[in-house]
């Protein structure tokens, strides 16, 4: 039972709980329920520990847990995510829900909720955009300008300045020159996309020299080492538009890259996960977009709750 359990396995499993004791839930909502659990392995440890402690749960105010979940990145969500600490007790500190590494991101200088965006202008002109469900520390000093990408994903348009401008994840250590790049947060790698100047790269346990990166590069490396150069992919700065863009992109993808931008689960039907499609879409209304998907493909949606999506072939008439 001391297995970590990842940040957002952690908040589905408050969400089902929530859902479960908001009122009487339907027959469809427990269903969706058990096959969230069934879906994944770390899904039924994270519910088993859940109920571990549930006794301190059920003690927490429904209203204050589902602010808490629900209010955007704020010193408002910050104190309401202490006060819910607290409320839990060493329990669920055990369990792992508010251990400091998956709640950490949270409590950094600069975060945003799932589906919300944030644009930055930092002290020294420079340019930052946070995307879904993101997380930085800004450390300027004397010496440097450090940010620290904690999760999720940023966009960076670097300002002249004579201290050198970092970009740091846990896998290692970016430095741009005058330079717009992407920076994007994975469990096992980062990937940064290069659009203008150049950057060196450098994996936290990596000997050897950092790799130079020119612009229209992309690459992905994790703590040890450096993947292979690829050229930059047009999705990876238009989310900072606002926009999720697919070219010929296979539908399970695409429904992965739209999942990062709404709560609860959206999965597709491996009979359709290689559909291909292409467009341009906003990402500020990701129902509007899945109400769209069946004019362009021949699949049909379901809602089994709000957050539980799936994706089927259309029936056939």
């Amino acid at each position: 039972m001391h297995a970590p359990i990842s940040a957002a396995v952690a908040e589905q499993a408050v969400r089902w709980l929530l859902e479960l004791q908001d009122g009487q839930p339907s027959d469809q909502q427990r269903q969706a329920w058990a096959a969230w659990r069934a879906a994944a392995p770390e899904h039924e440890q994270a519910w088993q520990r859940i109920e571990s402690v549930n006794q301190r749960l059920r003690g927490v105010p429904s209203g204050l847990a589902r602010r808490t979940l629900d209010a955007p990145a704020s010193r408002q969500r910050r104190d309401a995510l202490k006060t819910l600490a607290v409320l839990l007790g060493a329990g669920a500190t055990s369990w792992g829900l508010l251990e400091e590494k998956p709640w950490q991101p949270w409590l950094a200088d600069q975060h945003t909720a799932v589906g919300e965006r944030r644009d930055l202008t930092l002290a020294d002109g420079t340019r930052l955009v946070l995307n879904t469900d993101s997380a930085v520390n800004i450390r300027f000093d004397h010496a440097q300008r450090l940010i620290d990408l904690q999760r999720g994903e940023i966009f960076l348009h670097g300002a002249a300045d004579p201290r050198p401008l970092r970009v740091s994840t846990p896998h290692g250590l970016i430095d741009p020159a005058g330079t717009q790049l992407s920076v994007r947060l994975a469990d096992a790698s980062s990937r940064v996309s290069l659009f203008e100047g150049q950057a060196l790269v450098q994996p936290r346990a990596h000997a050897g020299a950092p790799l130079r990166l020119l612009a229209g590069q992309q690459l992905s490396f994790d703590s040890r080492q450096l993947g292979a150069l690829q050229t930059v992919d047009e999705n990876s700065r238009a989310w900072s538009r606002g926009m999720l863009i697919a070219s010929q992109m296979r539908l399970a993808d695409f429904l992965a890259e739209l999942s990062r931008y709404r709560h609860g689960r959206l999965s597709c039907d491996p009979a359709i996960a290689d559909l291909r499609l292409s467009g341009s879409y906003p990402l500020d209304d990701s129902e509007r977009i899945l109400a769209l998907l069946p004019r362009a493909l021949p699949i049909e949606v379901r809602h089994f709750t709000r957050y539980w999506v799936s994706v089927h072939p259309r029936a056939r008439a």
